[in-house]
């Protein structure tokens, strides 16, 4: 069963974010992770609590954990100290 992983952000260093969009997007791919959506969201009621918001689907919970858990990823997050604060779900596909 799909999973998706949805990912809050708040970019708080722009100029240093592309070095963690370098070696995400290698790690989504590796997990054949499929990017549905990424953005502002555009609320219909009440209040989003972050600027940009990205959902992901994998093949399951397992893989969007491996993909989470991964050397790949780990580094990526790594990267990422600094430049932004995240909020990241797994929830099942129904």
């Amino acid at each position: 069963m799909s999973a998706y992983m949805i990912v809050q952000a708040d970019i708080t260093n722009p100029e240093r974010f592309p070095e963690y969009q370098k070696l995400a997007g290698p790690a989504v791919q590796k997990y054949n992770g499929k990017i549905l959506g990424r953005g502002a969201p555009d609320s219909v009621e009440g209040l989003w609590g972050t600027p940009v918001v990205l959902i992901i689907e994998f093949e399951s919970v397992e893989v969007a954990k491996d993909f989470f858990n991964s050397a790949e990823y780990t580094a990526a997050r790594e990267a990422r100290a600094n430049t932004a604060k995240f909020v990241m779900s797994i929830i099942p596909g129904a």
